[in-house]
Parts: structure tokens; sequence; C-alpha cells
């Protein structure tokens, strides 16, 4: 009954996409999901609008109003202008920014959506062709902007486009603005999106707010004398086809890098992604071309950036010789290490600084920050969670860096996103600053673990497509919430925290205290005695499950490096095992 009743629902919501008010090729498109006798597709296609998430706005591109195409982005944007007049009623002129990456129609979003602010008497700037997403962040702060727009779906397969929403600080828009814009979208019908824009209104960005990014990626830089010993350190960088392309490459050299070897059939710019399956660092698969040029010359550092180089992926050459991919949690460890160190040395650190993770992200960053007497904040996933900290506390504390798991790492404050661009400077820095104390980039992480304590993670997830894997999805949590493991590993279990209620129980004792959180998330995590932590979540951006593992470990010297990372791999797998992973 109620399966015939969702059917009901999406066919009369299919077949108002066949008025006039939309194009002939999308009413085409939509008639062949209803003549389908297999109603799947046509389900996915209608059953639910966009949301915002983590990311803001993301899925397949096609029609329908739960896929990415000209009136879903339209009724975003449309939304957004509504939004903002009301919000900034009092200023004389609203100014966006809008960016867009490399991918099949995000050009044509990003005009669309141009059109449509200046439709509504709202300034745009738009850049001219693709950039970066930090850049985009930067131009928005830069520009004085209450809002701007990156047309992109970062690390997605090539059928996924999105959509994400800043609010004036250059960050991704939080509560209560984004709920309150969601609102407005779901109030907009098609027929009241303002497509034809003045051309006045829109002005183009070019090389001029390129140059300005970069002067202030400059100010990233440490120890440049370090840079200039060694600025022909052997650097290997790929943008995976996308917009880190020019920019990445133009900020090696701004830092003073001399010798940049490029991955020329990743250099080419395409939404379709014709070396890869999947753009995204953290897959062996998207590295292996940068692995290979690694190989044929001797390189010093691997770095890659994913479409809208906002993600760093980063590969050193280990002990025995072999490139392997550093993980998101170890990148973020060498950054903090590296930037405290710097500051210790320097004598800069005023007892005024603060570092930021996510809460799914090692615990060991919390504990180089207590060890120095740093601030750190935990926070949901997502960089728009970090910036937040970072508007709370401006003018009152220094920001000195923030990171999670998944490959993003924001070294400044002058971008309010996770920072590719920055950071891929900042780490071929570090690469140096190691050379320059006759070490490699693996022997420092090694060097980290053996003062801070040894830790491995791990990340699986399980994908669930369409409405019947989201149901499974939250299957899944509800399960885990109501029968959770009473071991892991062999050690039993002391702490469940419960975002979605704020509450975080200790098993032995019964005691529940409130979680220091602004608002609730669909988190669990499950911590043992042992110091195990395991985080589960459903992706805010992609239909997945995640799983994050972190287990503790024992190091007391470099050679028992390999057997500490087995001896946890083992725990890890077994930990799997156990939650029929």
């Amino acid at each position: 009954m109620e399966n015939t009743a969702l059917l009901k629902e999406v066919r009369e919501k299919a077949r108002y996409w066949l008025s006039d008010t939309y194009d002939e090729e999308t009413k085409k498109e939509v008639q062949k999901l209803l003549d389908n006798e297999d109603p799947t597709d046509l389900i996915d296609s209608f059953y639910r609008n966009l949301e915002f998430g983590t990311g803001g706005l993301r899925g397949i591109m096609g029609v329908g109003t739960n896929r990415m195409n000209i009136y879903t982005v339209g009724a975003a944007t449309q939304g957004l202008s509504n939004y903002l007049k009301k919000n900034f009623a009092n200023l004389d002129e609203i100014k966006v920014a809008i960016g867009h990456d490399c991918r099949n129609n995000s050009r044509l979003f990003a005009e669309s959506s141009a059109k449509i602010f200046a439709a509504n008497g709202i300034k745009c700037y738009l850049f001219d062709d693709l950039r970066p997403t930090p850049e985009l962040s930067f131009a928005i702060r830069e520009l004085g902007c209450q809002s701007g727009i990156i047309l992109t779906a970062s690390h997605n397969p090539k059928e996924y486009n999105g959509y994400k929403a800043y609010w004036d600080d250059g960050s991704q828009i939080v509560a209560p603005h984004d709920k309150n814009i969601v609102d407005e979208v779901l109030n907009i019908k098609a027929e009241e999106i303002k497509f034809d824009g003045p051309e006045n209104l829109i002005e183009i960005l070019g090389e001029e707010m390129d140059r300005k990014f970069l002067e202030m990626v400059k100010t990233v830089s440490i120890s440049p004398e370090v840079v200039a010993k060694h600025k022909d350190l052997k650097i290997v960088y790929t943008p995976i086809h996308g917009t880190g392309v020019k920019m990445i490459p133009a900020a090696l050299r701004a830092f003073g890098f001399t010798n940049i070897i490029n991955v020329p059939e990743q250099d080419v710019v395409s939404g379709d992604f014709p070396t890869v399956v999947s753009p995204n660092p953290e897959e062996e698969a998207a590295m292996e071309l940068a692995i290979k040029k690694a190989y044929e010359v001797d390189a010093d550092l691997v770095m890659a950036s994913d479409p809208d180089s906002d993600r760093i992926g980063v590969v050193v050459k280990d002990d025995k010789g072999k490139f392997i991919i550093v993980n998101g949690n170890q990148t973020a460890l060498l950054f903090i290490y590296y930037i405290i160190t710097k500051m210790k040395e320097a004598g800069s650190l005023k007892g005024n600084e603060y570092v930021v993770k996510t809460i799914v992200t090692t615990e060991l960053i919390a504990e180089i920050a207590r060890r120095n007497n740093i601030e750190y904040f935990d926070v949901f996933t997502g960089f728009k969670f970090i910036a937040e900290i970072i508007r709370d506390l401006e003018g009152k504390k220094k920001y000195i860096g923030g990171g999670e798991e998944s490959f993003g790492f924001m070294p400044a404050d002058f971008v309010r996103d996770k920072d590719a661009v920055s950071s891929c400077a900042l780490m071929a820095e570090i690469a140096a600053w190691a050379i320059s104390k006759g070490k490699s980039l693996y022997e420092m992480l090694q060097d980290i673990y053996l003062e801070y304590g040894y830790s491995k993670e791990k990340m699986k997830y399980i994908v669930r497509q369409g409405k019947s894997g989201a149901e499974e999805i939250q299957q899944i949590m509800t399960r885990f919430r109501n029968e959770p493991p009473k071991e892991l590993g062999g050690s039993s279990l002391e702490e469940i925290k419960d975002y979605s209620s704020l509450v975080a129980k200790n098993v032995l004792t019964g005691e529940k205290k409130k979680i220091d959180q602004k608002i609730t998330s669909n988190v669990l995590q499950f911590f043992t005695k042992e110091g195990t932590k395991i985080s589960v979540r459903p992706s805010g951006t992609e239909p997945k499950i995640k799983f994050y593992f972190e287990v503790k470990g024992e190091l007391k010297s470099r050679e028992d490096f390999e057997k500490a990372e087995k001896k946890s791999e083992l725990k890890i797998d077994s930990i799997m095992e156990e939650l029929g992973l």
C-alpha cells in the first residue's frame, strides 16, 4: 500500500514537469521515466527534493526533484536570493560570488545562477573559468559579499554535480541559515524562478583575483629559508582533471619550489574524468598514474587534489622505497605537528592559539594540542563547523590549523573551507623541512607517533542507492543505537556518545553527560577501555554509511613501526568482523 501511494505521488510530481514551464528536452526525459514499466528510476528521480547536507546540494545529474538540473539549481538560487533579500534588506546592494569546477554542466549551472541572482537585483561576481573552492571562499571575503556559491560535487564520480552555498564570512552555510534557505527553496515553484537577469549586474572575475589569492597563500609559509635551500625538491602533482591544474603549481612556485612534475594525462580538464572511475585522492586507483610518475622520476613527494581542489592527497616513500598514500588523519597530524613545532621554535606561541578537528578525526591531534597547552575543539564533519568556531572566536583567539580525516586541511583563516591550494604548498615546505633535518616525511610521521603515541585509523563505507538505500542506512543506525556492542577488539565498551541526543553515557557506571555541541547530528561513537574509538554516521553528501575506526597501539622504536601497523590492522579487521562489516 505504501509503495502504491509513493508511486502515485511521484507520478503526480513528474507530470507537473511536463508543463510548459519546463523546456522540451526535460519534458522528453520525464516522459521516458513515466513510460518505463520499471518505476525505480522515476521514484529515485522524484521521491524527494535535494536538501543541503554537510556539503550543500549534491546529487546525480538528470531530470527530477532529486536530481541536479537547471530547475533544482534554479530553485536553490531563487530560494537563496529570496533569503538574502530578507536577511540583508538594510543594504543598498547585495553581492554574491560564483565559482565552478570542471564537471559537466558546472559552467551552465554557474551562468544560470548568475542570471537568476541578477534578475533578483543581486550583484554577481562570476569567475571567468573553473577555479578552486578555496579561492571562491577567499573571493567572498575579499569582495565583501553576503553570500557565494560554487558548482561542484567535490570528489564524487562523474554522474554527480553539486551546489555549495556560502555566507558572508566565506564559510559554507550553517544553522539557522541552512534550514531557513531550504524552507525558502521548498516553497519555490519552477514558474517563479527568474531565469533572465540583466548582464550589467554580472561582473567577471579573472587573473586579478588569482593574484590576490596567491599573495595570501604565500603568507602560509613558515620556513621560506628551508624552501630556498631545497627549492629543487622533486614534487609530482596531479589535479585529477580538476581545478588545481593551474593554481596549485602556481602556489608551489609562489613558495619558491621549482621542480614541479606534472602527470600529463590528468592535466586534461574534463568532467568525464577519463583516467579514473572516481576522482578521489583517498582512493588508490585515482593515485596510480601519479605514483607511476613518482617511480619514474624518483620523486621526493607526490600530491593530488580532487576536482574542486579542497582535498589534498599525499604520497610519501617508506623505508623500503615504496610510495604509499598517507591517510587524512596522518596528513592532518603532519600539518599540526609542523605548525606547532615551528611556532615553539620561534617563541611565537602566546597562549591564545587553538586548533580544530572533527569528531571522527584522530585523537592524536587533541593529544598534541594538550601537551603543548593549546586549546582544541571537536566539531561535526564538515569544514563549515570549523569555520563556525573561527567566527565565534574572531578577534579573541588565534586559529593555527584545522583538519578532518577525509583529506582536508585549512592552514589559515583567510579561507573558510578546506584548502588544497595552501595545503599542497605547505606540505611541500614540510617535506623540505624534513629533508633539512636528514629525514623523510615517513620518518617524521614515525617521530610524531614515538613522541605522542601510536594509533591506526581506517574508514569503511557501505553504499546504498535510492530511497530503499536511504531506509536501509537508517535501519543500520537504529540497530546500533538499540543494540550497541558490548566489547570491541577484546576490550570492554566504556562509553557511547550519541550526537542525535547529545548524550554521552558511561556504560560501566550508567552516568550520562551532555555533549557540548550547538546542534544534533546523526552520529554514534563507541569508546573502549583500551582507547579504541569507532564512529558511525550516514554521509551528508553521498548515499553511504561510514564507519571510522581508530585503535591505539604501542611503538617504542622506528624498528617496531611495521609490527605495530600490522597488529593494529589485524585488530581493526577483527572489529569489522565483529560488527558484521
